[in-house]
């Protein structure tokens, strides 16, 4: 049986706002975040989901329980789940990250980083445990752009470095059938 896998990013932060590259900071989410997260929970009813999955960040737990908190979807937070660590670029400019992202696809960020490849692995992980978990179910997860890049290149087979690469697009999330 298959899983079906519905991907959401975490709500628009006070960081993202700002211009500043999160990375595995907490963050936490802007006036206007807070209201697209409750928009989130209205434009994708819970009654849908056997599960939301969060990454452990604030941002995106703040994100998935201002969503559906009092919805009865359980809500469960996966450290797997979070964005790159930018090791020493944590909490800086978004254009000094932009600058050097494409050299870290393989190679970890400087001052304890991870590489995006990193992201992949621990992706990866998480689900083959939706596919064991959840087995003709739907969930929800929320989490961050290097996760979706994750996504797209496993499940899609995009090539990493061409999505680290382009520029981010928001959309209103995305949608694999895991088989």
């Amino acid at each position: 049986m298959s899983v079906q896998l519905v991907y959401e990013t975490h709500s628009i932060t006070e960081d993202n706002e700002a211009g500043i590259a999160t990375g595995w900071l907490p963050g936490r989410l802007s006036e206007q975040g807070r209201l697209l997260a409750v928009e989130l929970g209205q434009r994708r009813p819970a009654d849908g989901f056997a599960a939301v999955w969060s990454s452990d960040l604030d941002r995106a737990v703040e994100t998935a329980e201002l969503a559906y908190a009092g919805s009865g979807v359980p809500l469960h937070v996966d450290a797997r789940l979070r964005e790159c660590d930018y090791g020493a670029l944590n909490g800086r400019p978004v254009g000094e990250l932009h600058r050097v992202r494409l050299d870290h696809v393989d190679e970890p960020f400087p001052g304890g980083g991870q590489s995006y490849r990193d992201v992949v692995e621990a992706t990866a992980g998480f689900v083959e445990d939706l596919r064991r978990d959840h087995a003709g179910e739907r969930v929800l997860v929320i989490a961050h752009s290097a996760n979706r890049w994750a996504l797209q290149h496993l499940l899609d087979g995009t090539p990493l470095e061409h999505l680290v690469s382009a520029p981010f697009e928001w959309q209103p999330g995305w949608e694999w059938t895991l088989a």
